[in-house]
């Protein structure tokens, strides 16, 4: 922190774990991420809203974990297979506190597209 208080363990767990759920949501927005991958936190969500389980939430703190593994993998795998350079961009705004605009997304180029013209004489 800026003013030269301590950061608890607690604290910085709970900033990431925020910090994860905007990047997920940023990616969700961003029209450079493909539909069908937007379709594995979603479906991820939708396990944990659902009746049918591995383990049914009867079951003593099994049934609850089942339902976070799978979000957790459902998150997790979802901004590992997103374009890398869209997801650096969302982290870097994150960190910057930059707020995100759908208009933002697009403006920074993919670093292997080169720009050009093409005339016909």
């Amino acid at each position: 922190m800026s003013n030269g208080q301590k950061v608890t363990p607690q604290v910085e767990a709970f900033r990431a774990l925020i910090n994860r759920a905007r990047l997920v949501w940023r990616l969700l927005r961003d029209p450079r991420v493909p539909i069908y991958l937007k379709a594995l936190p979603i479906a991820a969500a939708l396990y944990v809203v659902s009746p049918v389980d591995f383990f049914p939430d009867i079951a003593p703190l099994l049934g609850q974990l089942d339902d976070l593994g799978v979000l957790l993998v459902g998150i997790e795998s979802f901004i590992a297979i997103c374009p890398a350079y869209v997801v650096e961009e969302h982290r870097a705004q994150i960190e910057g506190r930059r707020s995100y605009s759908s208009t933002d997304a697009g403006r920074t180029k993919h670093p292997e597209t080169i720009d050009g013209e093409w005339r016909v004489k």
